[in-house]
């Protein structure tokens, strides 16, 4: 038995979070849910409907939807009979819930959960293993390209409400199949040679090759003649009217199709006026396989930060994979925002101003003075912070019995407005407001604030938060 007092063992283990995750706290937190409310708003705005799905699949499930990347997805021992996953992400579950919902004939959702992934971790730049996505999706059937430009405009709608400047690299997966097709490329190496086109973001076009002909077996004149048409981008008036004069695209099924989609896409994003975010991108292939049509990628602006964090939001239209597990096939659209990678952005670039605005810090900080006799006055401090929290106002105060005046207002540097009481005046129905400077004051000051009634003392408070801007 351990003697009385004795200093207890260090673990044997070390205390650390595991590879590619990390804890959120405090203002990280408020800064991300500021992201979650501010895309939801945005969601329901557009007649979405949340949804909640379980954090775990049926392994089948996830089976053969994520290509070159299923290897990283994170498979669970066997518990009870059945084998289970991770989910990689929350498109092939949206899809699975569609399937086993066959009455749903069209609907808008959206969905902001973790998903996980066992990829090479750089916590500095967004990339985690445990991470939130924030997924919205038109399903059903509609007129060609009316979703997919609703979920552009959806994008930007929600990059502006943060104030992030962005650009929308799109891409149209039948264009790159038809390229593939007039470059020699075969049927069984399509996907794979497009998992390779997809790293043009990151990699010269050398690399890529090399991987084409070095690792994947393709014939290098054909890796060739892909380079010559997959490193081409632009606004999509010009990129259109550029591959409209190539004589083997239009010839071809698969790349006229596309073309198509992309001509009417172009006056759907002129109407909405956000034409100008948009880049026609050739090189953009999104390596998963469930893809069918339009894909796109957000890169933000950064504007000479040194923050780099890829692509901060991506998806397409995947027609096909609903079919893959009910017998009626649903054209489904969609977009991904990488919470993660967004905070990383705001984080880094977030101003005073703009602390104020989404750390939620408090408002009112209610406070106490007296003489001799003083008490502390704390449950009169808790009932007051009370009246506040019901209002809806961010209130706080220093949590002992008898604080000292200094110790106060060290507490509530940078709270906006001070609520300030004392025995007589309480005895009175009344207490003082003040509206305070953010630096920390030395004590009590000779202003005192404004003597008022009790009864009006939200209404009070809600003016002096008004008149500094809050």
């Amino acid at each position: 038995m351990a003697s009385q007092g004795a200093v207890p063992l260090r673990p044997a283990f070390q205390l650390k979070t595991p590879k590619g995750t990390r804890d959120w706290s405090g203002r990280e937190l408020h800064l991300r849910e500021c992201i979650f409310r501010t895309a939801s708003e945005i969601f329901e705005l557009h007649g979405a409907i949340p949804l909640d799905t379980p954090v775990f699949e049926l392994r089948d499930i996830l089976a053969g939807k994520y290509g070159e990347e299923a290897r990283l997805i994170y498979n669970l021992e066997d518990q009870g009979g059945e084998l289970c996953s991770l989910r990689y992400d929350l498109t092939v579950p949206f899809a699975r819930w569609l399937a086993m919902h066959s009455d749903v004939k069209q609907v808008k959702r959206y969905q902001i959960a973790k998903v996980y992934r066992r990829d090479q971790p750089a916590i500095s730049r967004g990339r985690l293993r445990e991470f939130y996505q924030c997924d919205f999706d038109i399903a059903g059937s509609y007129d060609p390209m009316v979703p997919d430009a609703e979920v552009l405009r959806v994008v930007v709608d929600i990059f502006h409400a943060l104030e992030l400047d962005i650009t929308i690299k799109i891409n149209h997966r039948q264009i790159l199949d038809g390229i593939f097709d007039i470059a020699g490329v075969p049927a069984d190496k399509t996907r794979t040679i497009s998992s390779a086109v997809d790293k043009l973001d990151k990699s010269p076009w050398d690399e890529v090759k090399k991987e084409m002909v070095d690792e994947k077996d393709l014939p290098k004149d054909v890796a060739d003649r892909i380079g010559e048409y997959v490193q081409r981008s632009g606004s999509m008036s010009e990129m259109l009217a550029s591959l409209k004069t190539v004589t083997e695209f239009c010839d071809n099924p698969l790349v006229k199709s596309g073309l198509d989609d992309m001509t009417l896409l172009m006056s759907y994003l002129e109407a909405m006026n956000i034409i100008d975010k948009v880049s026609f991108d050739l090189s953009l292939a999104r390596g998963l396989d469930y893809y069918s049509g339009l894909i796109y990628e957000v890169i933000p602006q950064t504007n000479g930060s040194t923050i780099q964090v890829g692509s901060i939001a991506a998806g397409g239209r995947y027609d096909g994979l609903v079919g893959m597990y009910g017998k009626q096939p649903v054209p489904c659209v969609g977009v991904s925002l990488g919470i993660d990678r967004i905070f990383t952005i705001l984080d880094a670039r977030e101003t005073k101003k703009k602390s104020q605005k989404m750390a939620r810090d408090a408002e009112v900080f209610v406070m106490a003075f007296g003489g001799k006799d003083f008490d502390g006055l704390l449950p009169e401090r808790m009932a007051i912070a009370g009246e506040l929290w019901k209002a809806g106002i961010r209130a706080e105060y220093l949590p002992k019995k008898k604080p000292k005046p200094q110790a106060q207002f060290n507490a509530a540097g940078g709270v906006p407005v001070a609520v300030m009481l004392g025995q007589d005046e309480l005895a009175a129905g009344q207490v003082r407001v003040k509206a305070i400077q953010a630096e920390k004051e030395e004590g009590a000051t000779k202003d005192r604030g404004t003597l008022i009634s009790r009864s009006d003392l939200v209404q009070e408070v809600r003016m002096l938060l008004k008149a500094a801007g809050l």
